[in-house]
């Protein structure tokens, strides 16, 4: 159970750092094909509005194929993206190749987390679906880890930066060969023999029989179309998954991921200082996801999520007063930022895909989780694609723009965010009736 889910999470691993890489590429690549302000949110975006694509389609296909297969194919996306990245003459060949890697990735932000969701038993569930946030901030780390160690390698080091994703892609289609499917699909396709085979594996004999049960009653229940996700039983959730997806974002996560040395040169870092602070930012993210992991299913989603997200709103203030300010040192602006991706980390960033992964009845759970996660790449590719234009308006005030952007967050979470800690997936479509 274990081991199925850190290979499933490797397809996280691999979300992370298609995302992360192209922070310490970007300042080349402006250069290399004279970008303007639009164009350089673009050539970070364009990868976003393939993962909208993506994750609109992951549910439908998933339901289809099975999880496994899927997830192969991301896999392959990955690997594909990974090579022409480094080979583009122009910046159309660029766009085109990242775009086929946000397809992979936004199938795996839809996935991983569904499939580990599904083999996970309810009391550490909470813990192996964040094994996929774990995998994303590693992923985010090592490709921070790679762009700082490839910095001085010439004029090609942006090839070099984003050809390296090759690497993980290959582990990750060998690590699938050793991974059943979902016992949950097999019983949804008729398949009731190989999904008792995997419960025995993944639930215990014990526990087997009961989780079975429940499974074929969730799956007696009248299947929902498209249309039917807004039927009034639906409903409410539905709009809190895409709630909580679009605000994830726009409290600015995004803008500290893919332009970390951007700002951090914008603050007065010389250029292996700022790609040096990247990747103390993704130790500090890597640190505090950790911690978050360890909480999750020990004091429930709704406490980390009001505690972090305070915490992020404080931070992206006192960011903002520290880029406006001409005498504060630039150290503390990397200090704020670090608190802010602490504060995000264990939060928003271990909680979100739990909770996606565990609101949506089975019978709807590709589909809703698809809409939800299409949602979430909106609000990225809304974030990503201005951000640029935001800095050159109202430079470090964008920050006090995420700070406003938190409270908001924060009065959401206190008045529709419901606790789904130690109960059974089946349990938690009862909570939302």
């Amino acid at each position: 159970m274990l081991t199925y889910s850190i290979i499933a999470a490797l397809g996280g691993l691999l979300f992370g750092f298609d995302t992360g890489v192209i922070s310490g590429a970007i300042p080349f690549i402006r250069g290399e094909f004279e970008l303007t302000a639009y164009q350089e949110g673009f050539a970070v975006s364009n990868l976003m509005i393939a993962c909208t694509v993506g994750a609109l389609i992951a549910g439908p296909i998933a339901d289809w194929a099975g999880r496994k297969k899927v997830l192969i194919l991301c896999g392959l996306l990955f690997l594909i993206s990974a090579i022409f990245s480094a080979l583009p003459q122009s910046f159309m060949e660029l766009v085109i190749a990242r775009f086929i890697g946000g397809l992979g990735v936004g199938v795996a932000s839809v996935v991983s987390p569904m499939y580990i969701t599904e083999i996970s038993p309810a009391n550490i569930r909470g813990r192996l679906v964040a094994l996929n946030q774990l995998a994303i901030v590693v992923g985010i780390l090592c490709s921070y880890l790679s762009n700082w160690i490839l910095l001085d390698t010439g004029i090609n080091n942006w090839r070099f930066m984003l050809a390296t994703e090759s690497i993980p892609s290959i582990t990750f289609l060998f690590g699938l060969i050793f991974i059943p499917e979902s016992p949950r699909w097999l019983m949804k396709n008729g398949d009731e023999k190989g999904a008792l085979s995997i419960l025995n594996i993944v639930s215990g004999k014990k526990n087997t029989v009961k989780e079975l049960g429940e499974i074929k009653e969730s799956l007696s229940r009248k299947k929902a179309s498209i249309k039917e996700l807004l039927h009034p039983s639906l409903r409410k959730v539905l709009i809190v998954g895409i709630l909580f997806s679009l605000l994830a974002h726009l409290t600015g996560i995004d803008t500290i991921i893919y332009y970390g040395p951007i700002i951090f040169l914008e603050s007065g870092f010389q250029t292996n200082d700022a790609f040096l602070a990247s990747v103390i930012i993704g130790i500090t993210n890597l640190v505090f996801t950790i911690l978050g992991m360890l909480m999750v299913d020990k004091f429930g989603r709704r406490i980390l999520l009001l505690v972090g997200m305070a915490g992020m709103g404080v931070s992206m203030a006192l960011v903002g007063f520290c880029m406006e300010s001409d005498i504060i040192s630039a150290k503390w602006t990397l200090l704020w930022i670090m608190t802010y991706i602490a504060s995000f980390a264990m939060s928003i960033g271990v909680v979100i895909w739990v909770y996606l992964s565990e609101i949506f009845p089975t019978k709807v759970r590709g589909q809703a989780l698809s809409v939800a996660t299409m949602v979430l790449w909106l609000g990225n590719v809304i974030l990503t694609q201005f951000f640029p234009i935001m800095m050159e308006v109202f430079g470090g005030g964008t920050f006090y723009i995420f700070s406003i952007i938190c409270l908001i967050s924060f009065i959401f979470f206190v008045l529709m965010i419901k606790e789904t800690k130690g109960l059974s997936l089946e349990q938690i479509e009862k909570i939302w009736i």
